[in-house]
């Protein structure tokens, strides 16, 4: 009996921590992650920035990373307070998922795609560099929304307010839309952008590697205005690009580290799907079911800090002249 009061009391401990984790976590990684996305927004949409293809790419994940956070962390502080509506309706909770899983992805992929950007840049290969364009990242753009909002569109049949025989609210209708969730999101949003990421990563750190142990010829100073203005311009886009790699490189480290463990608890919860376990067993599962969600959210409102502190001067005044910009803006009114 005294072991059943104990288990009963331990259950609703984890209860109680739970529902404080979902109350009060949501609002550091809500507050901090809308400011840094915004003023990541302002600082990448500047010209200098923008005519780069990474720094295009940035401002696209920044974007998705805005809804993300909207749609994720606000709905789950609000689940907090017992007052999240996609808990009740059905439709709120379709379209809640589908933009959720979608803007999720959508950001992921994008830093992947950055990472090949770089890795074409820094190749030896001639084609492969003018395959690093604006056009062609625009491309990659729309075609990695397009693809992401196909993949998801049968949320707005699977997911319901209230699964039968499911803990969880807002969830998949049965065991297959559940097991299509997971891995889903374990695959697609995580596991092999994260692959690709590692993968391009190196490749990209390997060719920067070559290039700088090649012999370069310095390049002779000629009294030609037109000659000095295009080695300056040449030598800034260098040093844009090299300080853009830098930042990539960062954030793609923090967002495997953040995403990974919600990733291997969606292949857990897949393996195990069909065991039959303990209350306590699944008071612990949900616990480290939102402190691993929260975790994950982390990747989408932590680049702007990222950058500001590993993007070098380029991130920085580019910031800062947006900002200036914006203050007189202001002040002129």
């Amino acid at each position: 009996m005294s072991s059943n009061s104990t288990e009963a009391a331990l259950i609703a401990i984890l209860a109680a921590i739970t529902t404080q984790i979902n109350r009060y976590l949501p609002i550091g990684i809500f507050f901090f992650g809308i400011i840094g996305n915004l003023l990541n927004c302002l600082a990448l949409s500047q010209r200098t920035l923008l005519s780069n293809s990474c720094s295009l790419l940035f401002l696209a994940s920044s974007i998705a990373s805005l809804i993300t956070l909207i749609d994720g962390v606000g709905v789950r502080f609000l689940t907090g307070w017992s007052a999240d509506l996609t808990a009740t309706n059905d439709i709120l909770c379709q379209i809640r998922f589908f933009f959720l899983s979608t803007s999720r992805t959508v950001a992921f992929w994008l830093i992947a795609l950055a990472i090949i950007d770089r890795w074409l840049l820094s190749s030896i290969n001639v084609h492969r560099r003018q395959m690093s364009t604006l056009k062609n990242t625009q491309r990659g753009i729309i075609f990695v929304i397009i693809l992401s909002s196909l993949v998801y569109v049968q949320y707005f049949y699977c997911f319901v307010a209230i699964p039968i025989d499911y803990p969880i609210t807002c969830y998949g209708r049965s065991i297959l839309c559940r097991l299509i969730h997971n891995l889903e999101f374990a695959l697609l949003s995580v596991l092999i952008p994260s692959l690709l990421m590692i993968i391009f990563g190196l490749m990209t750190i390997h060719n920067v590697h070559k290039s700088a142990l090649r012999q370069v010829q310095p390049i002779i100073a000629t009294s030609s205005t037109q000659t000095t203005v295009a080695n300056e311009r040449s030598a800034r886009m260098k040093k844009i690009d090299h300080q853009l790699l830098i930042m990539l490189c960062v954030q793609t480290t923090l967002v495997i580290l953040f995403s990974l463990p919600q990733a291997c608890y969606s292949i857990y919860t897949v393996i195990t799907q069909y065991d039959i376990n303990s209350p306590l067993t699944n008071a612990i599962d949900t616990l480290l079911l939102n402190v691993f969600i929260l975790f994950s959210y982390v990747t989408n409102g932590m680049p702007f800090y990222v950058y500001t502190l590993s993007g070098g001067t380029v991130y920085r005044k580019a910031l800062f002249d947006r900002l200036q910009e914006f203050s007189r803006m202001i002040i002129c009114r």
